[in-house]
């Protein structure tokens, strides 16, 4: 949130490390934080030289996106991990301003790549180092907590099962149980 503030702030321009001439001091000079600003420092430091490019799996590691890169690399070769549309192989070389789409847990992330790092680095910063286009998540279930039973009540009785099945929303399969329990 606070790239889109940056954005409107400075007309887009200093969001690109090429843009300003490949300048990275003034980025990071723009950085409220002073702790932020050192780390942006120190990550464009560790980032890579011009004309050096930067592994697609690393990069979504580096920028949080998925925990280990290892996950970053199966997540590719599984097809979870798409580079402007196109499925993309781990060693897939990233570029500023490509569109990184990932799959994963039941969600998809769409960022555009801002700036190019290799080192993994906190969040503060890896939020800078992309702009996140995701659709919102979505709203989580009202679920009803599962009927939790005092240790040592011993088993259910038939009422308190249809009670759990009440409230767990299967009163259907209930039905369906005591018509066939009905049955000749």
């Amino acid at each position: 949130m606070a790239s889109e503030h940056d954005e409107g702030r400075n007309g887009g321009t200093a969001d690109h490390p090429q843009d300003t001439g490949g300048d990275g001091a003034a980025a990071a000079a723009q950085s409220p934080d002073p702790k932020t600003a050192s780390a942006i420092a120190a990550a464009e430091a560790a980032g890579p030289k011009n004309g050096e490019s930067v592994r697609v799996d690393s990069w979504i590691w580096a920028v949080r996106l998925i925990k280990t890169r290892s996950l970053g690399a199966t997540a590719c070769r599984g097809g979870h991990v798409r580079v402007n549309g196109e499925r993309v192989k781990p060693a897939y070389s990233l570029r500023v301003g490509d569109e990184v789409r990932l799959r994963q847990e039941g969600r998809e992330r769409v960022v555009v790549v801002k700036r190019l790092i290799r080192k993994r680095v906190g969040a503060p910063v890896a939020v800078q180092c992309y702009l996140d286009n995701s659709p919102p998540p979505p709203p989580r279930e009202a679920v009803a907590p599962a009927g939790i039973r005092d240790r040592g009540a011993g088993r259910p009785t038939k009422r308190d099962r249809r009670e759990l099945e009440r409230l767990r929303g299967l009163e259907s399969l209930g039905r369906a149980r005591s018509e066939a329990e009905t049955r000749p």
